[in-house]
């Protein structure tokens, strides 16, 4: 099966305004055939399809340096 992201891959969320680096922990394939990343920053995790995902920061969303 491909992939979009690999484990440990770094990313960052399309709709993060902070453009928190994010590391996928874990990949999920739900029964229709889905596919959803486990996104963890700092001691949180969240569920995310790719779309949602982003591999390079996007500098013009950032309220960070």
């Amino acid at each position: 099966m491909d992939f979009v992201f690999e484990l440990s891959q770094t990313v960052y969320l399309k709709t993060d305004s902070d453009q928190y680096q994010r590391i996928v922990t874990g990949i999920l394939i739900r029964p229709s055939g889905a596919i959803q990343y486990e996104l963890s920053c700092g001691s949180s995790a969240s569920w995310h399809y790719d779309f949602e995902i982003n591999v390079t920061k996007d500098v013009l969303l950032s309220t960070t340096d």
